[in-house]
């Protein structure tokens, strides 16, 4: 089996991964998922593609991800693994369609903007 690429963003978060036959190897920039995601439950979001459609262990995953926090790039690289099953087989596509996994996040940091404090918020009113 070749090696398919795909890319996945969230906020400012972009993940490429690398996806290949194999035993279920996931190295995230050179170190193992459970040592980058130490916390199970972005673990769990990061295997919910693979649980979706029943491929756990089954395939390499190479990731390299840079920006955001670790939430968006978990949610990046989900995006990605998703791209990527879809790709494989056709058929993982309504599962995956239905739990909006092939949806890209289009929220981001709205920028601050000349004379407010922030984003929306403005300096304290002043009368006289």
């Amino acid at each position: 089996m070749e090696v398919f690429n795909t890319i996945g963003r969230r906020k400012s978060s972009v993940a490429r991964i690398y996806m290949s036959a194999g035993k279920g190897d996931i190295t995230i920039n050179g170190r193992s998922m459970t040592d980058y995601f130490p916390r199970p439950y972005l673990q769990n979001k990061l295997n919910q593609p693979f649980k979706l459609t029943e491929t756990e262990g089954q395939y390499d995953l190479k990731v390299n991800v840079r920006g955001g926090g670790i939430t968006g790039q978990v949610e990046a690289i989900r995006l990605a693994v998703a791209r990527a099953l879809v790709s494989i087989d056709e058929e993982n596509k309504p599962a995956l369609k239905n739990e909006k996994m092939l949806t890209r996040d289009p929220r981001m940091v709205e920028r601050k903007k000349f004379g407010q404090k922030k984003a929306r918020k403005k300096f304290q009113f002043s009368k006289r």
